[in-house]
């Protein structure tokens, strides 16, 4: 089992960035593919980048060139590094496994004038 705790959301101005972190539990977490997904306002679940337990990434096509996934296997962690963020990149971002198991709280990103 992997369980998550996200976090570093907040409000920022279009252009600016923010970095996620994702805390997760389990002996099993390096192992796994790791993924942000997000959630905008009225709108279905999207993924948005994935990591293999060796670091390969995956971007969807939306934020390709901006973010940036990575993580750290000896503490169980794996961040979301959010540049030039456009109001559409707007939502509540989760971690969690790929395919995915159950989803924590997720952390709001807000980007506006």
């Amino acid at each position: 089992q992997v369980r998550i705790v996200e976090s570093g959301g907040g409000l920022v101005q279009p252009g600016g960035s923010l970095r996620l972190s994702c805390a997760a539990s389990g002996s099993m977490f390096r192992f796994y593919v790791m993924a942000w997904y997000r959630q905008a306002p009225g709108k279905q679940r999207e993924l948005v980048a994935t990591i293999t337990s060796s670091g390969t990434t995956h971007y969807a096509d939306s934020v390709k060139g901006r973010f940036t996934i990575s993580r750290d296997n000896a503490k169980n962690t794996v961040c979301l590094q959010m540049n030039s963020l456009k109001p559409e990149d707007t939502a509540v971002d989760y971690c969690n496994t790929n395919p995915e198991d159950s989803w924590g709280q997720g952390t709001q990103v807000t980007v506006s004038t």
